[in-house]
């Protein structure tokens, strides 16, 4: 026991929950963060910037060299026993995130190891330091419950944004979603019934997030003196985390989101009272609870993931004082045991399940973006011209697939992937982009997809790269009033279109540097709005639909650059047989006139809807205050003027160099491909 002792601590893992113990620590007077390694330097570097400038050390042994008491273990779970073990040899106590490891024989030999060494470890159960999960599990050891029965742990969760670099282990293994947040569950259902019996797990895939494997989890758990049940979920919306707990006297339920319990209890009131009385008390708890607890927020005085910054507190108050720590060896061991029984199916299932979809690096013709309407439509067109295709997609086929179409799994940031999938093609059409989500989904998806794509064509000799950009490249703010060929400048101010334009333009540029400097044999095709079977005809118009009504900003003017997506893939084809030269850009458009106006009226009548345009100075001042809160909040919004002057500029492309050069013409035709739309819409709405 020694009062007033510090410690000098390091981090290993700069994760997602790294910033969290960061600033735990930060409010521990005793505690001295000495710095943080990852092998990912670049991600510990920018954490470190973030956190105001904490040292990064290229490994742990030169971080405990500089003198350390305690090492936080912030990896991934499979990593967690050799890094505990590494941190107990260089002398020092050590924390490990949940779960303690991912087997029950590395949780003996770290407790063997601790013993032996006489070192303090323990493991952070978190959410056991949670003010409303203790205020839950305290009134229920007081007997305030009478005999708990029953526990429930509910969760649903989305995994932060995956940038470039190796895949997340969320999306490695199938079973990490229950390594990750089952843990949480098992450990509060074991502090309220006892120990754990029995395990009977299900897992399920709705299918929100493409690169989880199995995002719905349901557990049955049966404990010495009751039955406890675990739900995780990476689908429910809105956010939420609950516990509650259910005795023969009371029930409570603690929510760890919103930060308040709320109880309901037997009485000796009429049962139509006592319901009476503890509607109001169920609802009433998280009336006041909530907006007190925004203020404590703002004012500091509670902070996100609270539970672990407490949780981290005790950890310390016990290595200074040399009591029990907050979370048993023993917990942590048991734990570990029950969600390594549910968690090791789910990764067999999951290999189970990919092993059909590996690439073969057979010749063929790739193409990436598969999935998208124009994928499937060129896909389609090359089965039936009689060519073998393979295709990178992030979900298995739901239907049987044509004997010549090879199906790999994997996602355009996974640089192993995406080399795999070209090994051995002889043509990669690249049409691959995010089209929604945050930043980091474009990064991805988008530019390190391209990037990755390039890598491999030029290490397995690809002959031909055709890639698919956009039109939303060019500087439209600027081009109005001539007419605009490949040569028009790019936009200059990319990152003010939007996420979409900005990956664009830097995935076009990282095709055409490829040409220019490596000798990439690529052509370049920027097609218009695509239209064709399926397309909703009001986004292509550019309106709002509002219940009965359609809206659009302006006066709808602006001519609209339209395409078949069939035409598009004819061009496609064209581009892959022209001799490669520096890289050429292609436009794709089709020459008829309709404009905004025009579409909107026509889609309006046969859709039964009343088409409003607001004007363009409404229109005009809407972008202005939606700036300038965006600005305030320092977020990005949705419309501005500069989105504005460029989504509606009223440009004519000149598509001669696909005319003269692809031989391209026109076969299907915008005119009559948007008629058979508007028909399809009347014949389904009447």
């Amino acid at each position: 026991m020694t009062p007033g002792r510090t410690f000098r601590t390091g981090l290993v893992g700069a994760g997602y929950i790294a910033p969290y113990h960061v600033q735990a620590l930060a409010r521990l007077p005793q505690v001295t963060l000495v710095g943080i390694t990852d092998l990912d330097q670049e991600r510990a570097r920018r954490l470190a910037a973030e956190q105001g400038g904490l040292t990064v050390f290229p490994s742990l042994a030169e971080m405990a060299a500089s003198g350390l008491d305690v090492v936080h273990v912030l990896t991934p779970p499979h990593v967690h026993a050799a890094v505990a073990l590494e941190a107990m040899g260089h002398g020092c106590d050590v924390l490990v995130e949940k779960p303690l490891a991912t087997s029950v024989e590395d949780c003996d030999r770290l407790i063997a190891e601790a013993a032996r060494l006489g070192r303090r470890l323990g493991v952070n159960h978190s959410l056991l330091g949670d003010p409303e999960v203790r205020r839950a599990l305290d009134a229920a050891r007081a007997g305030k419950l009478g005999d708990v029965v029953s526990a429930e742990y509910f969760c649903s969760s989305v995994y932060p944004e995956w940038s470039e670099g190796p895949v997340p282990p969320q999306y490695r293994e199938g079973g990490y979603p229950f390594r990750d947040l089952g843990v949480h569950g098992l450990y509060l259902l074991r502090e309220a019934l006892g120990e754990i019996l029995e395990v009977e797990a299900a897992f399920d895939n709705h299918g929100t997030d493409p690169n989880l494997c199995f995002d719905e989890w349901h557990a049955v758990v049966r404990c010495e003196r009751g039955t406890g049940r675990i739900y995780l979920s990476w689908n429910v919306q809105p956010l939420q985390t609950v516990l509650t707990l259910q005795g023969t006297r009371a029930t409570v339920r603690a929510d760890v989101g919103l930060m308040y319990s709320s109880a309901r209890r037997v009485t000796p009131l009429p049962k139509a009272a006592e319901r009476l009385i503890n509607a109001v008390q169920d609802g009433l708890p998280g009336v006041w609870a909530v907006p007190r607890n925004v203020a404590r927020v703002v004012t500091g005085r509670l902070r996100p993931y609270q539970g672990l910054r407490d949780f981290v507190a005790s950890f310390y108050r016990a290595l200074e004082t040399g009591a029990e720590l907050p979370a048993t060896l023993e917990a942590g061991r048991s734990v570990v045991r029950w969600v390594e029984s549910a968690a090791r199916p789910a990764d067999a299932a999951k290999a189970e399940r990919i092993a059909p979809y590996q690439a073969s690096g057979s010749p063929a013709i790739v193409v990436t973006g598969a999935a998208g309407f124009l994928g499937k439509r060129l896909v389609a067109r090359l089965l039936a011209d009689g060519e073998r295709v393979r295709v990178l997609v992030r979900r298995p086929p739901r239907e049987a697939v044509d004997p010549r179409l090879e199906v790999v799994l994997g996602d355009l940031g996974d640089a192993d992937a995406v080399d795999r999938v070209i090994r051995g093609a002889t043509l990669v059409y690249h049409l691959g982009a995010a089209m929604h989500g945050g930043w980091a989904d474009h990064q991805r998806g988008t530019i390190g997809g391209t990037r990755h794509v390039i890598d491999a064509c030029m290490k397995h000799g690809v002959p031909r790269l055709v890639y698919v950009s956009s039109l939303s490249v060019l500087h439209n703010a600027a081009l109005p009033g001539r007419p605009v060929d490949e040569t028009a400048a790019l936009e200059p101010r990319a990152e003010e279109r939007g996420h979409y334009t900005q990956a664009k333009l830097a995935a076009e540029r990282l095709v055409v540097d490829a040409v220019r400097e490596r000798g990439l044999p690529a052509v370049i095709v920027r097609p218009g709005a695509i239209l064709g079977e399926g397309t909703p005809l009001a986004a292509l118009c550019g309106g709002i639909g509002a219940g009965s009504r359609l809206v659009m900003l302006g006066d709808g003017a602006m001519t609209l650059p339209l395409v078949h997506v069939d035409d598009v893939v004819d061009a496609l084809l064209l581009a892959a047989k022209r001799p490669p030269a520096d890289g050429p850009v292609f436009h794709v458009v089709d020459a008829p006139v309709v404009t905004q106006r025009e579409l909107a009226r026509e889609v309006g009548t046969a859709s039964g809807l009343r088409v409003i345009h607001l004007p363009q100075g409404l229109v005009v001042l809407l972008a202005r205050a939606l700036e300038r809160l965006g600005r305030a909040l320092g977020r990005a919004v949705p419309l501005t003027p500069y989105r504005l002057a460029s989504a509606q500029a009223d440009l004519r492309f000149d598509c001669a160099r696909a005319h003269t050069e692809l031989g391209w013409t026109p076969r299907v035709g915008v005119r009559p491909g948007l008629q058979r739309l508007i028909e399809a819409e009347r014949a389904n709405k009447a």
